[in-house]
C-alpha cells in the first residue's frame, strides 16, 4: 500500500484505497481478521496505519488464493512457514492452470469439429476412411446440415474420436455395404429376418454418427434413394441397391409399427 493517510481513516476511505467493499471490511472485522484499532465515540470505525498495512497483506494474500483461514495463519501464527504456504498455494495455481489448458485444448477441439466436421488433414482422410473418401463431404454435409441438432452431435461426437476409432467405424460401414450388395444379389427379401437385421445393423452403425431413431433411417432410406449423388453411391456398390435399402428400412419400420409414408425427421 503505497497511499498516505495522515490520520486514522473510516471504513470507507479504507475501503477506497484497498478497493474493496465496506462490507468485506465489516465481514473480516467480524471473523477477528482485520479488526480497526480504533472507534469514534459514537463507535465507528477507525483504521490506522498498522491496521491498513495489515489490510493490504490480507488483500495481497487473497489475491495469490490464500484461503481466509490461511491468511490468518501467516498472519497471526508466529511459526506459520508463510513461504510453504505460498509454494503450497502455487502448486495448487499449476494443477488449476494445466486443467485449464486441458480444457482449453478441449473447446479448441470442439469448435474445430463444429467447423469442419473430420479433424484430419485431406490426405490422413484419405488414409483412414480410404482413397475413394473425398475429404469435401465434410464441408457439404456441414452447409447442408449445419444448423441442425445432429450435425452438433456428429461434431461433439468427431471431437474426441481418434483416427483409430474413424478407420474401425469406416470399415464396419464398408463391411456393412457390402453384405447389403450382397444380400440384394442373393434375392433377399426386405421385410425378411435376414433383411431387418441388416436395417438395424445399418441404424445402429450410423448412430455413431448420431442417434438414429427409425423413423429418421426411413427418412435417410427415401434420401439415399432421391438424392442422385447418394443414389449413384450406392448403386456403385450393387446395382438397385439404394431402392432395395430404401424398402428393407420401410419394411424394418413397419414390423417396428412405424408407417413409413408417415415417418418423420424426429
Amino acid at each position: 500500500m503505497t497511499d498516505d493517510v495522515d490520520e486514522d481513516a473510516t471504513v470507507g476511505v479504507a475501503a477506497d484505497l484497498l478497493g474493496l467493499t465496506v462490507r468485506t471490511l465489516h465481514h473480516w472485522d467480524e471473523i477477528g481478521l482485520a479488526s480497526p484499532s480504533r472507534r469514534t465515540p459514537a463507535g465507528y470505525r477507525l483504521y490506522t496505519w498498522d491496521d491498513l498495512e495489515r489490510l493490504s497483506r490480507v488483500v495481497a494474500y487473497r489475491e495469490a488464493g490464500l484461503t481466509l483461514e490461511a491468511i490468518r495463519a501467516a498472519l497471526d501464527d508466529t511459526t506459520a512457514e508463510i513461504v510453504d504456504t505460498l509454494r503450497a498455494q502455487r502448486a495448487q495455481l499449476a494443477e488449476r492452470i494445466e486443467d485449464l489448458q486441458r480444457l482449453d485444448r478441449q473447446l479448441e477441439r470442439l469448435t474445430a469439429a463444429h467447423e469442419r466436421g473430420i479433424l484430419m488433414s485431406d490426405d490422413e482422410q484419405r488414409d483412414v476412411l480410404g482413397e475413394d473418401w473425398d475429404p469435401q463431404h465434410a464441408a457439404s454435409a456441414r452447409s447442408r446440415w449445419g444448423g441442425s441438432t445432429q450435425w452438433a452431435q456428429f461434431a461433439e461426437r468427431s471431437a474426441s474420436r481418434s483416427p483409430g476409432r474413424w478407420r474401425a467405424l469406416s470399415e464396419a460401414m464398408s463391411t456393412l455395404q457390402r453384405d447389403l450388395a450382397e444380400a440384394l444379389s442373393r434375392g433377399v427379401e426386405p421385410g425378411s429376418e435376414e433383411a431387418d437385421g441388416l436395417a438395424e445393423r445399418h441404424r445402429e452403425l450410423f448412430s455413431n454418427f448420431f442417434p438414429l431413431t427409425r423413423q429418421m433411417q426411413v427418412c435417410l432410406g427415401r434420401m439415399f434413394e432421391a438424392d442422385p449423388g447418394f443414389a449413384a453411391y450406392y448403386d456403385g456398390i450393387g446395382a438397385g441397391l439404394s431402392v432395395w435399402f430404401r424398402r428393407i428400412v420401410d419394411e424394418s419400420a413397419r414390423h417396428h409399427g412405424i408407417d413409413p409414408d408417415a415417418a418423420t425427421w424426429e
